[in-house]
């Protein structure tokens, strides 16, 4: 395994500090109350004819919740309960079509959760059915879902691949049956590759798996242990996460003893082997948190610096509109960024009204859209060229990457600001210098690493 170097105070001050993580600018602490006439307009004005469309799917709902998980879900085992759900999403699309003009039909579709397989592989085929219907579909479109590989069947997976999904990731987060005891998951290893192997055989060849450092009494030997295993099956992309303790807004993560979870250095350095683990295999390194295999869309897309980064993390979707189906799902056009009803009998009454159920969202200045891109260019590709930052915003930010700068994170040559191999753990300090509204210490974020 890596030898590591003990990291300066300064470095784990910086470890340590809270600071969004950027799949949006302005981030959802911004977003205040969002009237369903203005969305409406965002529709109506904000795609063109020829324009793909980005539809993330949400679904709220797990057999059992994960004490880790910070998603907005619920555990439920009410086949009525899912049924009303799915009737309701099947609802806001026709909502939602209707208030779209022309377009150039679905590119990316993505189902999310919670646990979107527990509509079931039938309910998941007529919502792709009805979408396909309504939207279309794009030849050679990406259809994504998020699965639980304690959950999957060969009828499930069966389904998928008739439905036209072409990607699925798994949740894994680490092998070892004792972290797995102290998250409220387990998971047998042959389990998730089994899972792996039925979803290759069912057609579906492209296979994502989640990872996680930062868990209670996790160690750099379980994460190397994980990133080992990961590679070993072929995944195509694995991203690895730092778990983000937020009991204050997740209660059930109380059932984590916080005591043992790892401190800033051992997250450090939990971070560091997963990225040589999967390095030496052969992965390259993306943005923050995620890697992939030579041949993948995502390396393609890195290299030619079209990655890019949204609710779902990092992306190879570049639609200019993304929009939200589903109770807490957060869409993005133009405009703005909207945010449907969180609440599941709500959400289900609005769309039953027949309206359109956002209740939360920002509206976006081109100031606002100038920030955001840089910031994204920062978190995937490291660099920025300086000139694309308006003069009158340049003496502010200059300011604030003083101190990044003195850290060793930046530098900045012939107008190009470089984030420095060791400061690319911390990353969302750089660009958290181009957020207007970001106070150190006014908002709850999780930590940097």
């Amino acid at each position: 395994m890596t030898q590591h170097v003990t990291p300066s105070r300064a470095l784990l001050a910086l470890a340590e500090a809270k600071v969004p993580r950027y799949t949006s600018y302005p981030t959802a602490a911004q977003f205040g109350v969002l009237e369903e006439g203005l969305y409406r307009s965002w529709l109506a004005n904000g795609v063109a004819p020829a324009d793909p469309l980005s539809l993330y799917v949400h679904v709220p709902f797990c057999r059992d919740v994960c004490w880790y998980c910070a998603c907005h879900t619920r555990p439920t085992r009410s086949e009525a309960r899912l049924s009303a759900y799915a009737d309701a999403l099947m609802a806001e699309m026709v909502l939602l079509h209707a208030a779209m003009p022309a377009h150039g039909g679905i590119s990316h579709l993505h189902f999310g959760g919670g646990t979107p397989s527990i509509l079931g592989g039938e309910g998941l085929r007529r919502i792709v059915a009805r979408l396909r219907d309504l939207f279309g579909i794009r030849s050679g479109a990406e259809i994504a879902i998020e699965l639980d590989p304690r959950l999957m069947d060969e009828r499930l997976t069966d389904a998928l691949a008739e439905a036209g999904f072409s990607r699925a990731s798994l949740g894994v987060q680490d092998i070892a049956p004792d972290i797995q005891a102290r998250i409220g998951r387990p998971q047998p290893a042959e389990l998730v590759r089994a899972g792996v192997e039925r979803l290759r055989r069912a057609g579906i060849a492209h296979v994502n798996l989640d990872l996680m450092y930062g868990l209670p009494g996790q160690t750099a030997r379980h994460v190397e242990a994980s990133t080992r295993f990961a590679a070993a099956l072929g995944a195509d992309r694995v991203a690895v996460f730092g778990y983000a303790h937020v009991a204050w807004m997740k209660p059930h993560q109380n059932a984590i003893d916080a005591s043992i979870l790892p401190g800033a250095i051992e997250r450090m350095e939990q971070a560091e082997v997963a990225e040589s683990v999967l390095c030496s295999a052969g992965y390259a390194a993306l943005g923050l948190d995620h890697f992939a295999l030579p041949g993948d869309s995502m390396t393609r897309a890195a290299m030619a610096g079209r990655l890019r980064r949204n609710f779902q993390g990092y992306t190879t979707d570049d639609a200019p509109a993304l929009l939200g189906l589903g109770a807490s799902s957060i869409g993005a056009l133009p405009g703005g960024f909207a945010q449907n009803e969180p609440d599941e009998r709500r959400y289900i009454a609005a769309v039953g009204a027949g309206r359109l159920p956002v209740v939360r969202g920002v509206v976006t200045n081109e100031e606002d859209r100038l920030r955001a891109r840089c910031i994204e260019r920062l978190m995937c590709e490291f660099r920025l060229d300086l000139r694309e930052v308006p003069p009158s915003m340049l003496p502010e930010i200059m300011h604030k990457l003083e101190s990044v700068r003195h850290d060793g994170l930046v530098a900045i040559d012939s107008g190009s600001l470089l984030v420095q191999p060791q400061g690319r753990r911390f990353v969302r300090q750089v660009a958290a210098c181009f957020d207007a509204y970001f106070r150190s210490g006014t908002a709850r974020h999780s930590v940097a690493v």
